[in-house]
């Protein structure tokens, strides 16, 4: 399992790789050498997914698909072949292009299938890859993301509308500042 940690703040703090079955209770991040405490109690189900965030010990977790680095250079490349289809009709014709096109589209599928799932922690934002999710993990939710900001706000002393709004004691020169 891959976890790129965050703290409270969700400042990026580094990347750990631990092996689940040893559930370990310390790990040191790859690049700073930092140690990162992991919280396993209740945090796996009975077939060993996780079902909360051994970071910070939040339940709620949401599922995102991640793709591999090919899939940017693949949209380019189709973005490129459209634009060469409609710009330029003599070259639409040319069994080249077509050709170079069919493979774009073949690599679009591959980049489709290859792709993989992530859970990410609403309150901390640590990231869980290389892992088995259960299927409890739905996708973003606004309301629940929502909630975790408010609760976020309200403990730096932030209104949930915005930042804290800052009185101005004003003394009056006319009164001598009394």
């Amino acid at each position: 399992m891959r976890i790129d940690v965050r703290d409270e703040d969700r400042r990026r703090v580094g990347r750990v790789e631990i092996d689940p079955a040893q559930r370990p209770a310390r790990a040191r991040t790859q690049r700073d050498d930092r140690d990162v405490f992991l919280q396993w109690e209740a945090a796996t189900d009975d077939s060993g997914r996780l079902r909360s965030c051994l970071v910070c010990g939040c339940r709620d977790l949401y599922r995102i698909r991640i793709f591999p680095q090919l899939t940017w250079f693949v949209v380019v490349l189709a973005f490129a072949g459209a634009a060469v289809g409609v710009l330029a009709r003599s070259f639409a014709q040319d069994p080249w292009v077509l050709a170079a096109l069919a493979v774009v589209l073949v690599l679009d599928v591959a980049s489709l299938l290859f792709s993989g799932y992530r859970l990410v922690c609403y309150r901390c934002g640590s990231a869980y890859s290389k892992l088995e999710i259960a299927r409890q993990h739905q996708g973003w939710n606004r309301a629940v993301a929502e909630r975790y900001l408010a609760a976020q706000r309200s403990t730096e002393g932030e209104s949930p509308a915005g930042p804290p709004t800052r009185r101005f004691l004003w003394r009056s020169t006319a009164t001598g500042g009394r």
